[in-house]
């Protein structure tokens, strides 16, 4: 997805307008992720950049698209810029060393009873 989107419409106040362009965001990620997964991949990953335009955009990560959007119109631009593309995500596998957050022979209910 790479689209410019206009903060300003007539009859609509700022702040829904941004709403707005946050809900397409969101439709298109579920969208997105709702796709079957290739072979041997673990999850949808997202390329992403916000910005006034497109050379001005800079790289963000998913979770920071609505704070980069509120930013921009923050900062009283007209338009903002979303690219936003789907690749395939592997999971990292822990080292032998990190403990996964429960210690070592608990039972993982968290009952020691």
């Amino acid at each position: 997805m790479k689209k410019t989107f206009p903060l300003e419409s007539s009859g609509h106040a700022p702040a829904r307008v941004v709403e707005s362009i946050k809900n397409d965001i969101r439709k298109y990620l579920s969208r997105e992720r709702r796709k079957s997964l290739p072979e041997g991949v673990d999850f949808w990953d997202f390329d992403c950049r916000i910005g006034s335009d497109a050379d001005s955009a800079a790289a963000v990560h998913v979770k920071e698209i609505h704070r980069g959007i509120e930013g921009v119109a923050a900062g009283g631009g007209r338009h903002v810029y979303v690219e936003i593309f789907a690749k395939p995500g592997y999971r990292s596998t822990r080292s032998t060393g990190q403990s996964g957050g429960a210690e070592a022979g608990a039972p993982e209910d968290g009952f020691h009873g």
